[in-house]
């Protein structure tokens, strides 16, 4: 779970990105990773991506969140004002 940056949806499957290693695809919907993993760590930013809350670097006033491995991600409209309540 440490090593996790991020998980994204990919139709009935998810693939789980880690640190300095290759992606894993696993078929597992987004929503199981959702109710599994510990909230205060990760968060679901967008109907597609769940993200680790210790590798996000920055916020942009456009909503995007910068994270430790340079990927750019939107948070959705919807969730932008739970977010940056729990980031702050």
């Amino acid at each position: 779970m440490d090593n996790i940056i991020r998980i994204e949806a990919s139709s009935n499957y998810s693939r789980v990105y880690f640190i300095n290693e290759y992606p894993l695809t696993v078929a597992k919907l987004l929503q199981w990773f959702e109710n599994n993993l510990p909230g205060k760590s990760f968060y679901r930013i967008h109907k597609g991506h769940i993200v680790n809350m210790r590798f996000i670097e920055s916020l942009s006033d456009g909503n995007k969140i910068l994270l430790a491995n340079g990927e750019q991600l939107q948070v959705s409209k919807r969730k932008k004002t739970a977010f940056r309540k729990m980031i702050a």
